[in-house]
């Protein structure tokens, strides 16, 4: 594959990622507002199966989702980025690693839906492969202790999508030499304080499930969302974070034209 060829293959993958987000925003605002269940990422694809040519539609997303997958793996085996090799560029791009192979089964999931193969799992089917992964872990040694420790790692994950959106440090990966606008400094920030919160709630659902040695605890987006609606305050709580969801679509369409994306193709 040549650099270019890679270079759009990466740009597809923001912009894959960034109308995933946009459905599972917009659904969690509905949810919010009829009362009804939140979905994860993996239920917003589905529900594209039904609209007119959504099945073509899934085909791109999974070939976009692929390709997002192909820069995080590049990016952490290869450093083109030059993180380096000290601890926070050694958590930099075990970072990287994470999100590649998290993209690579959500790919996955968009190919299977477009070719009409079953996904299970109702509203969330995330949560459903969380508990999966969780009940495998428990029955392996020292398998509470790896649950809480993946819950640890979602709240570090978690504290740095908090001071991105406190910073709007993410602003220094777009291309051109004149200041992002405002409103994209704005929806950027709503976008990952939003994802902070998610991976907090994840978080804690490991560390329980760790703690308690029972696997439902465990969960992903969509329970992580459905918790928020079951709160004091729930619809509204739900609605801010929903938007804030939708935001972060916005914020990676800008980024699939605008991102400083650097690849190794050899």
């Amino acid at each position: 594959m040549t650099e270019q060829g890679a270079n759009w293959l990466a740009r597809l993958g923001f912009a894959a990622r960034g109308l995933v987000y946009i459905l599972v925003g917009w659904f969690a605002i509905d949810a919010a507002r009829t009362g009804g269940a939140p979905t994860d990422n993996q239920a917003a694809m589905a529900s594209l199966i039904d609209e007119p040519f959504g099945r073509v539609l899934l085909g791109v997303v999974a070939v976009g989702l692929a390709g997002y997958a192909f820069w995080r793996l590049t990016q952490a085996a290869f450093d083109p980025e030059r993180v380096g090799i000290d601890a926070k560029g050694a958590f930099k791009r075990l970072g990287f690693a994470i999100s590649g192979i998290a993209h690579v089964l959500l790919a996955w999931t968009a190919v299977k839906l477009a070719t009409r193969t079953p996904v299970t799992g109702g509203s969330a089917p995330g949560d459903a492969k969380a508990q999966d992964w969780t009940r495998w872990l428990l029955e392996q040694p020292a398998g509470p202790l790896l649950i809480g420790v993946v819950g640890l790692i979602l709240f570090v994950v978690a504290g740095i999508q908090a001071v991105r959106a406190y910073k709007a440090s993410f602003l220094k990966n777009l291309d051109g030499v004149t200041p992002a606008p405002a409103y994209v400094r704005t929806i950027g920030r709503l976008g990952y304080a939003a994802r902070a919160v998610v991976f907090v709630i994840t978080g804690w659902f490991f560390v329980m499930a760790g703690w308690t040695s029972e696997a439902a605890r465990a969960g992903g987006m969509g329970q992580a969302l459905s918790e928020l609606q079951q709160q004091a305050y729930g619809p509204v709580l739900l609605g801010i974070v929903a938007a804030g969801l939708f935001c972060f679509g916005l914020y990676s369409l800008v980024e699939a034209r605008y991102r400083h994306v650097r690849v190794v193709t050899s």
